[in-house]
């Protein structure tokens, strides 16, 4: 299978490696606690956008809901050039801390700390009418720049690591810093979302409908469902993006395909849903997603993401193209993927020209086989 899939009409998913895990590329062990889930930039940005339109009590009490980091002032200006075409770069991450609410879904331990395993490159084109979307494998074995947090501790550089330690080192800064260092590309701006929120928000959309061809019966993420159409209320919609013994070849590769097809399926329910008709089901949404994301500083108001997302609302998930950043197993440890990189400079040479991403970039990288299991629904 290619890891890269033209998008089809009516077809919400697409394809695209993760890295190993911990027990090998088809049968690896499933840690529960390490689950981070991702949810789209304008998704997330659009509902708190729409929550944001009150006054008052319930606009401040919004806006306190939003947590922010101040990148800019911890990275200073040794960073790629910001493009002048008004084509944005949007790094979007899932996390879980291993405390509160995120400890009972994830099984961890509450140890205090926080992870990322999902990360996506949302590349918005000049005009605001399409994107595409670069998924970077949380276990790819990469070179880590120094960098400064944003308490202002510094972190120094380390050498042939996973990708997902740039944030357990040093957070949202050292994140962007090495999606900066290994893309050349400027993040314009950034985008978390934890897991626990992820469920609530899922459940107050009144749930979101998928199509599956086969069944699915994964013990270690608790989702079981016959082929068919189904309506996931939240805890069904983790299941599904933490999939992977139930689905596929059983490596983490099928799981990252599933995340994809969710978030496509997520977005246009979105787009459809009639959220002005309630506005204690608006508040609602409103409420949930402004506690569950945290963005950079320049996003830290109801304000700044209303002007936001009313940048993104023309982008359907027809018009998102969803790739991932071309790995192949590392042959020393098939536990991790290491980069191809004139593949890769591919990708990033095109999102720099703000141009599509050739299929050159993506054929004949590591892959995995659940990308047809989520359909049309």
């Amino acid at each position: 299978m290619s890891a890269e899939h033209t998008p089809e009409p009516g077809i919400p998913g697409e394809t695209g490696p993760t890295g190993g895990n911990d027990s090998g590329p088809r049968h690896r062990r499933q840690r529960g606690r390490r689950k981070g889930l991702l949810i789209t930039a304008w998704t997330a940005a659009g509902i708190v956008a729409l929550g944001g339109t009150g006054a008052g009590y319930l606009y401040f009490k919004l806006n306190g809901n939003i947590k922010s980091v101040d990148i800019d002032q911890a990275l200073g200006t040794d960073r790629p050039t910001k493009a002048d075409n008004g084509s944005e770069n949007i790094l979007v991450l899932g996390s879980d801390t291993r405390s509160g609410s995120n400890k009972k879904l994830g099984g961890g331990t509450d140890d205090g700390s926080a992870r990322s395993d999902t990360a996506m490159i949302i590349h918005v084109y000049e005009g605001h009418q399409r994107a595409s979307v670069v998924s970077i494998p949380r276990d790819t074995l990469i070179d880590r720049p120094a960098c400064t947090d944003t308490r202002g501790v510094r972190h120094d550089a380390a050498n042939g690591v996973m990708f997902n330690s740039a944030y357990t080192t040093g957070g949202a800064a050292c994140a962007v810093k090495t999606v900066e260092s290994i893309t050349g590309l400027r993040m314009d701006h950034y985008l978390e979302v934890d897991f626990s929120g992820f469920e609530k928000l899922i459940d107050e959309l009144g749930g979101v409908e998928v199509t599956t061809t086969e069944a699915i019966d994964d013990s270690e993420s608790h989702l079981r469902l016959k082929a068919g159409t189904h309506t996931l209320n939240g805890k069904q919609a983790l299941g599904l993006v933490r999939t992977r013994h139930g689905v596929g070849d059983g490596s983490d590769l099928g799981r990252i395909q599933l995340q994809q097809a969710f978030i496509k399926a997520l977005v246009t329910q979105v787009k459809h849903i009639g959220l002005f008709t309630s506005p204690k089901r608006l508040y609602d949404l409103a409420d949930t997603a402004t506690k569950a994301v945290t963005t950079d500083s320049d996003l830290g108001t109801v304000n700044s993401l209303m002007s936001f997302v009313n940048g993104l609302k023309g982008i359907s998930a027809s018009k998102m193209h969803m790739v991932t950043m071309p790995v192949e197993y590392d042959p020393a440890n098939l536990n991790r993927v290491v980069v191809l990189e004139k593949k890769a400079q591919q990708v990033w040479t095109a999102l720099k020209n703000d141009r599509p991403i050739p299929k050159s970039a993506t054929a004949g990288n590591a892959t995995g086989e659940a990308a047809g299991v989520v359909a049309s629904s």
